[in-house]
């Protein structure tokens, strides 16, 4: 049972505070207390009486929220889809990483378009995205007014003509959106991954509408039954280079770009991702003596920078310096250098130095390294080094499957996982779910273990 008839209600509490002071309201659903502070005594009272009346009047509390069941319901007529999402997008912006405010873009656009009224005048598709995109997930744009010429009138409509939210906690309408984010502009079915993704921003939204925003009493995508498509995370070993080929692949961009031989390398020989190579700068870096016994250096790696274009970053370029993916702000993460890497990371900083703000790696004119750039080397390196059966299979298709044979090469030789973990910036079970079918030479000694664990018992001489 998810409501309770069992509420006490306390007297308005008056916090004192050396900027002012503030109200609370205390009550009780079930035992479980609750509280909520406003600014006025006059808010605090008039709340602390809609409780009240809900008790008189016999109304159930809701245990998830310990609100009268029908009170986010109420509030949820009065505050549209366009204004939920403008609210959620201002809630999550600042503290947003790059990637994810354009990710969260993405998916609100798409799902705008299933949660619209039957307002006459309606926009195209393609209107009603960029309206989203480039105004209601944009807090910056937004927040400094001036609607672009070219989507002020979407932006206008969809303000009227959007869902109130109170109907998403209808299942009809969250299974359509579900079904709208499903499908690409063209009705085709979209990618597992882009699927899962959306659902996931719509799934916060929902949250977010529930708590803080008290729209909604509970969020209504729990209860649906919708089937998720299946992702597979797995990588593929047809992906993985041998070291042979590694060497052949490298050789090649030494001819095309021998300033970004070293990028690729690191991904390779110390699976860094291509954002946190692009970011890497000489202080990261500790190299060993020429004349030491020891010839492992170590990288400390405490940014990266993903491209993903100068709308959704912080300082207007393509890309920004963050903290490592899934990590603290001042986090770093030591990865070994092994031997073979160290004389190239040498000869880099000997001829090709590093910029005046300390990176390794550089664009075409001086800038950020592009994908763009690196994209276009590691394409030709592929054609040159490889077999045009090899050239047309996944294998290598995307420099990223470097820090991928890098990760495989670990495991397969016999690294604990929890360290491989550590060094590649993964979670274990992250890393066994993914990298699973890219462990292999294990099975003949698994054989020989359950082979022995069979065996009957030798009688005793």
């Amino acid at each position: 049972m998810n409501t309770t008839y069992d509420v006490r209600v306390w007297r308005v509490l008056t916090n004192k505070n050396k900027g002012g002071n503030t109200y609370t309201v205390r009550w009780l659903t079930a035992e479980k207390p609750w509280r909520e502070t406003f600014v006025t005594r006059a808010l605090a009272e008039s709340f602390r009486a809609e409780l009240l009346t809900a008790i008189r009047q016999g109304k159930a509390f809701d245990l998830a929220t310990g609100r009268p069941r029908e009170h986010a319901g109420q509030r949820g007529q009065s505050v549209t889809w366009w204004e939920l999402m403008c609210s959620y997008v201002d809630h999550r912006w600042d503290d947003a990483a790059p990637n994810s405010r354009s990710s969260i873009a993405d998916a609100l656009a798409t799902a705008t378009l299933s949660l619209l009224t039957s307002g006459t005048g309606r926009p195209t598709k393609s209107d009603i995205r960029q309206a989203v995109s480039k105004w209601a997930a944009h807090k910056p744009r937004r927040t400094a007014g001036n609607i672009p010429e070219d989507i002020a009138s979407t932006v206008a409509w969809l303000e009227k003509n959007t869902v109130p939210v109170a109907s998403l906690a209808d299942e009809a309408t969250v299974l359509e959106t579900l079904k709208g984010i499903s499908r690409t502009l063209t009705g085709k079915t979209a990618a597992g991954t882009t699927i899962a993704r959306k659902r996931a921003v719509f799934y916060n939204v929902l949250d977010y509408a529930v708590s803080p925003a008290k729209l909604l009493p509970n969020n209504p995508l729990i209860s649906v039954k919708w089937k998720t498509p299946k992702v597979s995370e797995e990588v593929s070993p047809r992906r993985v280079v041998n070291p042979k080929q590694a060497e052949a692949l490298l050789a090649e961009v030494e001819k095309t770009m021998a300033q970004l031989t070293a990028f690729f390398a690191v991904m390779y020989y110390s699976a860094l991702r291509p954002a946190e190579a692009a970011d890497l700068t000489a202080d990261e870096i500790d190299l060993p003596d020429v004349e030491s016994d020891d010839k492992w250096g170590w990288f400390c790696l405490g940014d990266s920078a993903s491209a993903v274009g100068a709308d959704w970053t912080g300082n207007g370029k393509r890309r920004e310096s963050r903290e490592l993916k899934h990590r603290a702000r001042t986090a770093v993460r030591p990865v070994p250098i092994p031997p073979p890497l160290v004389p190239i990371l040498r000869a880099h900083l000997r001829t090709h130095g590093v910029s005046p703000d300390g990176h390794l790696f550089v664009g075409e004119s001086g800038g950020p390294l592009s994908e763009s750039v690196y994209g276009r080397v590691w394409q030709k390196a592929r054609t040159g080094a490889l077999s045009k059966t090899e050239a047309a299979s996944p294998l290598a298709a995307r420099p990223y499957d470097l820090r991928h044979a890098c990760v495989s090469t670990w495991l397969n030789a016999g690294v604990p996982a929890p360290q491989v973990a550590e060094w590649a910036g993964h979670s274990v079970n992250v890393l066994l779910r993914v990298y699973a079918k890219c462990i292999v030479g294990q099975d003949g000694f698994a054989r020989k273990l359950i082979s022995e664990a069979l065996e009957p018992p030798r009688e005793a001489d």
